[in-house]
């Protein structure tokens, strides 16, 4: 299952130096190529997740491992989730498990501005080893989160106007250090305004944490403002402006879809949301917003947007190449196509079936997981 093409029945793919060179029913496999046959299995690339706090707020570590949220200054847009990232957490296992290969890990929602997202792959001993992108987008925060952390505070901003004010300030002094830069008057570095002058120059995305359509249309206010390119996350509400989106060609990261209610601005959470979207044209992915919920659970987010609507195929879209095209690695990952890293990912059967599983997994062409011989089809 290539995703980006027709699916092929007994097909090859082959893996050279990390990147995949060729994939189709008759391929010429080289004679130094070692083959790995998963004949009457399902071989898919690996799956990408565009929204997850991966090593970053850690499993069951409680306060010690939770480096997300940086609550001491409302723009963080100088932090870095590179720099907190730790790649023992042992949900880089179940990434593995769950056939998810590559993912964007992003600050969290307490800061109008959290910080700069770095897409990573699963394996790896470092996090320098692991990092595809950095920066890879800027993460922002509307709505409930920046007004609870600071609210709390009695500080700014504790309203939804102190939000945008942030980020307006924030936005408008990036673009005047820029101006200063250019006659030769600004400061050498400026951390912040450099992270934010990306997003300006369109270099990366403002991801921008968003549940109320009154939030979402916010976010398109501020992006129409300064013209960065604009990726909504979560976007609970966002079926109620699909049309909008769809003319703003504003991709939309949805889920987790197995949450509850858990706040005010999750009252209106319905797994149709993805269907509505992909039918009025919006580009959409889906997440699991780990650790919120488990990263090996990606496959399962997809079959519960199936169970409400959303077609098959969008469905694996959503958790491959619509991702990929989202984090700006559409040229590195996503899809079994030549050109593309060699990360494979061996499936029982079909993956938008609750009872299949994960087999193996190869990351840039290496085996790096191997399913223990314990389900029911094991031979």
């Amino acid at each position: 299952m290539p995703v980006a093409g027709d699916p092929v029945s007994g097909g090859t793919v082959l893996v050279e130096d990390g990147r995949i060179t060729a994939v189709g029913a008759d391929v010429r496999v080289p004679a130094h190529v070692p083959v790995v046959d998963v004949r009457g299995r399902w071989v898919l690339p690996g799956l990408v997740d565009a929204h997850s706090h991966l090593g970053l707020i850690e499993d069951g570590e409680g306060w010690a491992g939770a480096d997300g949220n940086e609550v001491t200054d409302p723009n963080g847009a100088r932090l870095r989730a590179l720099d907190g990232i730790n790649p023992a957490d042992p949900a880089f296992a179940d990434a593995l498990a769950g056939g998810v290969t590559c993912c964007l890990v992003k600050p969290g929602s307490s800061n109008p501005i959290g910080g700069q997202a770095v897409a990573i792959k699963t394996w790896g001993r470092t996090v320098d080893e692991l990092t595809v992108r950095a920066p890879a987008g800027v993460k922002s925060a509307l709505g409930e989160n920046p007004k609870r952390a600071y609210g709390d505070r009695q500080a700014l901003p504790s309203t939804r106007m102190g939000t945008v004010a942030v980020l307006r300030d924030a936005f408008v002094a990036a673009r005047d250090h820029v101006a200063s830069a250019a006659d030769g008057s600004a400061p050498k570095t400026h951390h912040g305004h450099e992270a934010l002058a990306g997003v300006l120059a369109r270099e990366y995305p403002l991801f921008q944490h968003a549940h109320r359509a009154d939030d979402i249309a916010t976010a398109i206010r501020l992006a129409d403002e300064f013209g960065y390119r604009l990726v909504l996350v979560h976007a609970t509400e966002a079926r109620f402006v699909a049309g909008l989106l769809a003319e703003r060609d504003v991709p939309c990261v949805i889920g987790p879809l197995i949450h509850s209610r858990s706040k005010v601005e999750l009252r209106q959470r319905d797994p149709v949301t993805a269907a509505v979207l992909v039918r009025a044209g919006v580009p959409v992915a889906l997440t699991t917003d780990h650790p919120f919920v488990p990263i090996d659970l990606l496959a399962l987010q997809a079959i519960l947007a199936v169970r409400a609507g959303l077609a098959p195929d969008d469905a694996l879209r959503a958790i491959t190449v619509v991702p990929a095209a989202i984090m700006g690695l559409a040229d590195r990952v996503g899809a079994l196509r030549p050109g593309l890293d060699g990360d494979v990912v061996v499936w029982s059967g079909n993956p938008l079936d609750i009872y299949q599983r994960v087999l193996r997994v190869f990351v840039s062409g290496r085996e790096v997981f191997t399913a223990t011989d314990t389900s029911v089809d094991a031979e």
